[in-house]
C-alpha cells in the first residue's frame, strides 16, 4: 500500500444506509444526527471513508432515490447544515464522506418534472425527459416494449396523451441525457457539493443514463445460467458507449477540486471489459464488482472472477472494488447458507432459493470477509455486515415499502429484508437505534432474535464478528502488502485458494469439504474460526506472514 497513492485506490468504504442506521430524533428513520453520533464507533471499526445512501429532498417513493432537490436535505434526515457538520466532523476522525447522487431519474415532484407537465406536449420542458407518443392507432399502447426494473411498463401515459419513461418507479422518470441542459446541471450539483468537503460521490445506475435514440424494442433475454457465452449486446437502454462522454465531464470537474475526489460507478456489464470501460485515466476512479458479489460459494468460480477483474481493470490502470452485499441484495450471509444455484431477477441481481442453513452462511461469511479484504484494491462493507446480520426474510406482508412489492403483483418481496434498521445495544428492539422512549418503532421491525448481535454484545468476544472485522481492518491498515498492489496465486489442493501479496503476506481459503493443512513455518496473523493442529476446517480462512 503507497503511502502516496490516491486514497481511493486501497480504501475501505462503510456504507450508510441513513435510513436504518441510527435515528437520533425518535421518529423511526435513521437521520444525520445519528450518523454524527456513530462516528466514534466507524473509527474504532477503521474505515476510510463512508457512502452515504440519498439523503436529498425526497417524496421516498423509492425511499430517496427518487430526488426531488439535489442541492436540499430531505428533512427528514435533517438539514443542509446538518450535513455540512457531518461533513467537517467525519473529516475530523479522519473518514471520509461519498454520498449518492442519481442522475439516471428525477422525482416526479423535481421542479423540472412539474413544469415539463404544465406546459405540454412539444414544449422545451419535456426535452429534458423522455416524452413519446404511444404506438397503435390512438397512440393507447407503450412507445415501446421496455420493462421497470420494479415490476411492470417502463411507461406512463399522461392525460395529454403522451406516455413518459420510467426504467424504475412511475415516481421516477428518466432524464433525457442529451439534452445539455441536464449534463450542465449536474455538473453544477456536483460542484455544488464538491465546495462543500464531500471527497466523492457513488453514481447510481451508471450505466443507464443514455437511450437508444430510435427507442427499438428489448433484444431476446439471455440467461446467464443456460451455457449461453457471455457477450456484449446492443441493449438500447443499459451501459451504451456513449454514456463514457458524461463521465469524462465529470471526472473534469472532480479533477477541479483539491484532494483526490473520486467517483465509483455502479455499472452493470456483460463482461469485466464493459466494466473496465467506466474507469478508464480519463474517466470515472472505481466501479463495483458485481461480478465477485454474485459469485457463488466455488473456487473456480471465486478465481475466475478474481483473476478476471484483475486483468481488465489492470489493463486501464484501475483498481479492483471488492462488495459481498448491499441495500439491494439479500445479505451474504444468507446467500452463502444456502446450497442452491442463483435464480437472476429483473434488476439484475439474484436471490438464491431452497432452505437457508445460517450457521453454515455465518461460518462463509467470516471466510469471505477475510478473502475479500486481502484482495488487491479497495473494498465496501454494508452497514451490518461486520456485525454478521442475517436478511430478514419474514417481514410481514402489511410492512414492505419497496415499491418492488407492489409494482410486481406481490410476487417479488423487494429489498427491506436487507434495510431493518441495525442494531446497536439493548436485550430488545429498537436495539439502541433509537432513542430510550422513543414514540415511534423502526421504520422496518427487527427480529426478537438479534440482541446478541448487537455492537454491545459483539464488542469485546474475540470470536464476534465485528471483532474479525476490526482486527483485519487494523492488520489490513498497518501491513503494507494489503490494499492496492498485485497478488499471486500458490499450489493448493483443489477445493482451496491461496494467493501471497508481498512483502510475506498469505490468504488461504478452504471451499473444499476437507481440513486443509497450513504450511507450519508461516506465522497466523487472523483466522476467521479455531484451528485444529494447525489445520484449517471447511468453509474458513485464514491469514498468514510467511
Amino acid at each position: 500500500m503507497s503511502p502516496t497513492a490516491p486514497w481511493w485506490r486501497s480504501a475501505v468504504i462503510y456504507q450508510v444506509y441513513i435510513r436504518s442506521f441510527a435515528d437520533a430524533n425518535g421518529d423511526g428513520v435513521g437521520d444525520i444526527a445519528g450518523i454524527r453520533s456513530r462516528l466514534p464507533y466507524l473509527k474504532s471499526l477503521g474505515v476510510d471513508a463512508i457512502w452515504i445512501n440519498p439523503w436529498y429532498r425526497s417524496p421516498m417513493a423509492d425511499h430517496g432515490y427518487d430526488v426531488a432537490d439535489f442541492r436540499d436535505i430531505d428533512p427528514r434526515f435533517g438539514t443542509l447544515a446538518e450535513a455540512e457538520q457531518l461533513i467537517e466532523d467525519a473529516h475530523a476522525h479522519g473518514i471520509r464522506v461519498i454520498p449518492d447522487i442519481v442522475p439516471n431519474h428525477t422525482s416526479d415532484q423535481h421542479a423540472w418534472f412539474q413544469a415539463a407537465l404544465a406546459a405540454g406536449p412539444g414544449s422545451p420542458e419535456r426535452e429534458r425527459y423522455v416524452f413519446r407518443p404511444g404506438r397503435g392507432p390512438d397512440g393507447s399502447q407503450p412507445p415501446n416494449d421496455w420493462v421497470s426494473c420494479f415490476g411492470g411498463p417502463a411507461w406512463t401515459r399522461l392525460p395529454d396523451g403522451q406516455w413518459y419513461l420510467h426504467l424504475f418507479a412511475p415516481q421516477q422518470p428518466d432524464l433525457n441525457w442529451e439534452h445539455p441542459e441536464v449534463r450542465a446541471e449536474f455538473e453544477s450539483v456536483l460542484r455544488f457539493w464538491f465546495s462543500r468537503g464531500v471527497d466523492g460521490f457513488r453514481i447510481d445506475v451508471a450505466h443507464g443514463l443514455i437511450k437508444h435514440p430510435e427507442l427499438p424494442d428489448l433484444p431476446p433475454r439471455r440467461d446467464p445460467d443456460a451455457g449461453q457465452p457471455l457477450r456484449h449486446v446492443d441493449h438500447p437502454h443499459w451501459d451504451r458507449d456513449e454514456v463514457h462522454e458524461i463521465y469524462r465531464a465529470w471526472r473534469r470537474v472532480a479533477d477541479e477540486f483539491p484532494g483526490d475526489r473520486s467517483f465509483v460507478a455502479e455499472a452493470w456489464a456483460d463482461t469485466p471489459e464493459r466494466l473496465a470501460a467506466y474507469v478508464r485515466p480519463d474517466g470515472l476512479h472505481t466501479a463495483f464488482n458485481f461480478d465477485f458479489l454474485m459469485s457463488s460459494w466455488h473456487p473456480k468460480d471465486l478465481r475466475s472472477v478474481i483473476d478476471d477483474s484483475l486483468a481488465m481493470l489492470g489493463a486501464v490502470g484501475a483498481p479492483a472494488t471488492w462488495v459481498l452485499s448491499n441495500h439491494d441484495v439479500m445479505r451474504h450471509p444468507s446467500r452463502y447458507g444456502r446450497r442452491t444455484v442463483k435464480r437472476w431477477v429483473a434488476n439484475e441481481s439474484y436471490r438464491p432459493e431452497g432452505p437457508l442453513d445460517l450457521e453454515l452462511g455465518t461460518r462463509r461469511a467470516r471466510a469471505a470477509a477475510l478473502l475479500m479484504l486481502a484482495l488487491p484494491g479497495g473494498a465496501y462493507v454494508y452497514q451490518g455486515e461486520e456485525l454478521g446480520l442475517p436478511e430478514v426474510e419474514d417481514l410481514p406482508e402489511d410492512v414492505l415499502q419497496d415499491p418492488t412489492w407492489e409494482r410486481s403483483g406481490h410476487t417479488d418481496r423487494g429489498r427491506d429484508g436487507c434495510r431493518v434498521p441495525i442494531p446497536w445495544s439493548g436485550r430488545t428492539a429498537p436495539y439502541g437505534f433509537s432513542p430510550d422512549g422513543a414514540a415511534a418503532e423502526p421504520w422496518l421491525p427487527q427480529p426478537a432474535d438479534w440482541a446478541a448481535l448487537s455492537v454491545e454484545a459483539q464488542t469485546g468476544d474475540p470470536d464476534s464478528m465485528l471483532e474479525l472485522y476490526r482486527t483485519a481492518l487494523r492488520i489490513r491498515h498497518d501491513n503494507p502488502a494489503l490494499g492496492d498492489g498485485t497478488m499471486a496465486w500458490l499450489d493448493t489442493p483443489e477445493g482451496v485458494l491461496a494467493f501471497s501479496r508481498e512483502p510475506g503476506f498469505v490468504c488461504v481459503v478452504n471451499l473444499s469439504g476437507e481440513p486443509y493443512d497450513l504450511p507450519a513455518h508461516s506465522a497466523l496473523l487472523l483466522s476467521s474460526g479455531p484451528l485444529e493442529n494447525g489445520r484449517l476446517a471447511p468453509d474458513q480462512a485464514v491469514w498468514l506472514q510467511a
